[in-house]
């Protein structure tokens, strides 16, 4: 194997953001880049999903994604690195995970027969439908948690979303609408054969390297789905690598694969540095250990941490500005009201040119999650008050 590509930690950082946040035409373009777009539904200020293609999309609003996804059938409700939106496309090789899911959820299919059949049935004939709209609804009441809910109906539906034998096809005030996957799956994809599991697998190794660009063997296993394992993420590699698909790159000692797309960059201009406000669960943060060896920046989301022992705060987007990580900032929007609840500068000066980017930044933050007033919370840097 040939010896990996030297980086410095400045040139893969501009590498990566130029990889990152080149502006997309639209929100199509930002998938392409991509992949999948992981959802979440806690909206402080959108969704996960919403801020990640704010920081691409020119104009994009909260809630854009919906009719990309429900109206023009370009984007479905999947499973890939956890719950997330995925262009159709990658449907073909993201069908092993309905394989490997079926032994997860097989329990429910052989418990309750009845259901599903009934369920399948009523979809046929009926679909799309929400769950308290199919005809068989039981609930057990041990069942009942803060994890999960008591209600069969529920639980069958999503067995068969996780296995792929239904979809979503819209919500209804955030809630899945389903039908049959064979009446909203492309004719053309849902009709092929499955992959070999090595083909697959090798497949979605590629698509989180194109998604990032830049990626650690040992990163996160949530980032190769819990199910991609050493031994079989370490083939893919080795034959990505032979079909020219990833190169080894070491970056001042930490050994990674990068595409040829991102390593294209190196050779590029930097773009005139703008603010980013970046998702929780952007892509760019998805190998966390490289973010902080190349941004010199530690970034937990701790919106499940006690509130005593947070840090920085529940919803708290990292603010980088062209290639630097320059503050923490959370944000809240109720109302038409934009409220910039805390920022924390992170050490040095961003430069002259930040707080005018910032406030072009903050304009278009307002456009997107439609406030027509931003406010900043008690304690916030006088420096930021003053622009609002």
């Amino acid at each position: 194997m040939a010896s990996p590509i030297k980086l410095s930690k400045a040139d893969a950082r501009r590498a990566l953001v130029k990889h990152q946040f080149a502006p997309c035409a639209t929100q199509m373009e930002a998938f392409e880049r991509l992949r999948s777009i992981q959802f979440d539904p806690i909206a402080p200020i959108g969704c996960n999903h919403d801020l990640v293609l704010q920081a691409r999309v020119p104009g994009y609003r909260i809630g854009d994604w919906e009719k990309t996804a429900y109206e023009d059938r370009q984007i479905y409700d999947g499973w890939d690195k956890q719950a997330s939106l995925v262009p159709f496309e990658g449907w073909p090789w993201r069908r092993i995970f309905h394989k490997w899911h079926r032994g997860h959820f097989q329990k429910i299919f052989e418990e309750f027969p009845e259901a599903v059949t009934a369920i399948l049935k009523d979809l046929e004939e009926r679909g799309p439908l929400m769950p308290k709209e199919c005809g068989f609804q039981e609930k057990k009441a041990e069942w009942k948690s803060h994890w999960s809910s008591p209600n069969v109906t529920k639980r069958v539906l999503r067995a068969l979303w996780h296995t792929g034998q239904v979809m979503t096809a819209g919500r209804r005030k955030g809630q899945h609408l389903y039908d049959l996957a064979e009446r909203l799956v492309p004719a053309h994809l849902y009709r092929l054969p499955m992959m070999e599991d090595e083909d697959a697998v090798r497949e979605l190794v590629a698509e989180r390297h194109r998604a990032v660009g830049l990626l650690r063997f040992s990163a996160p296993m949530e980032l190769w789905s819990y199910k991609v394992y050493a031994g079989p993420r370490a083939a893919a590699i080795e034959r990505l690598i032979e079909m020219g698909e990833l190169v080894p790159v070491d970056v001042e000692g930490i050994k990674a694969h990068a595409t040829p797309q991102l390593l294209s960059n190196l050779d590029s201009p930097s773009p005139a540095p703008r603010v980013t406000f970046v998702a929780p669960l952007d892509q760019l943060l998805w190998d966390r250990k490289m973010v902080a060896h190349l941004f010199d920046f530690d970034y937990a989301w701790e919106i499940y941490i006690p509130e005593a022992k947070r840090r920085w705060g529940y919803y708290v987007l990292p603010v980088l500005f062209g290639d630097a990580m320059v503050a923490r900032a959370e944000f809240w929007c109720r109302d038409g009201v934009l409220e910039v609840r805390s920022w924390h500068f992170e050490p040095g000066d961003p430069g002259p040119s930040f707080l005018i980017e910032l406030e072009r930044a903050l304009q278009d933050l307002m456009a997107y999650c439609s406030a027509v007033k931003i406010v900043t919370g008690p304690g916030v840097d006088p420096i930021i008050r003053d622009l609002t």
